[in-house]
């Protein structure tokens, strides 16, 4: 069985598992389905704007969709959640790639 097909088996029992939808997300943007990717990390963000780790792979996507504001303002959101709960390594890499993108 292909990695979205075990995940979506797993999703099933556990619909609203972070670790799972972001996973998805990452596979999707693999194979290319971007505008699901970013469905999926929308709402996941949406829901748990503590999910660090989806605001880097959020924006990321944005860029490479044209969308350079979008991506400011998920890389801006992503600086203030990770400062909220101390993550400084997450801060660091959402900063890098901010001022990569304005600068």
């Amino acid at each position: 069985m292909d990695r979205i097909a075990k995940i979506n088996e797993y999703l099933i029992t556990n619909p609203k598992d972070n670790f799972l939808r972001h996973a998805l997300a990452l596979e999707l943007m693999k194979i290319g389905d971007d505008e699901q990717a970013r469905s999926l990390f929308e709402a996941l963000l949406m829901e748990t704007p503590g999910y660090i780790g989806s605001y880097y792979h959020l924006a990321k996507l944005l860029e490479k969709l044209g969308e350079r504001e979008l991506a400011i303002g998920w890389y801006e959101k992503g600086m203030e959640e990770a400062k909220l709960v101390k993550d400084q390594h997450a801060y660091n890499e959402l900063l890098a790639a901010y001022e990569d993108l304005v600068y």
